[in-house]
């Protein structure tokens, strides 16, 4: 199964690489695109959701490490909450 990077751009500016055990972030998020946090979040949620399901539906369990990078990326959104107008940028695929 290939595994992807995805780098994004928080909205205050620091940057982060994000795993996922699948390709299907590419179904959900687009390389160049800013999103409001709530629909970046809701967007990463069903993307690493479904990657560590097609993960459990090959090998027979769950993609911890997705999961983990899910429960980071809900963190880092949960700061920015409050912040009206803040986006997430998607920066690149790899």
């Amino acid at each position: 199964m290939p595994e992807m990077i995805f780098r994004v751009r928080w909205p205050d500016e620091t940057e982060s690489d994000c795993y996922s055990p699948s390709l299907v972030v590419r179904d959900h998020l687009v390389v160049g695109t800013d999103y409001p946090v709530a629909d970046f979040l809701a967007r990463a949620e069903a993307a690493l959701t479904e990657a560590s399901a097609r993960v459990q539906a090959r090998y027979g369990f769950a993609c911890s490490r997705a999961l983990g990078q899910l429960q980071v990326v809900r963190e880092i959104c949960g700061r920015f909450a409050d912040a009206g107008g803040a986006r997430v940028r998607v920066l690149s695929f790899h």
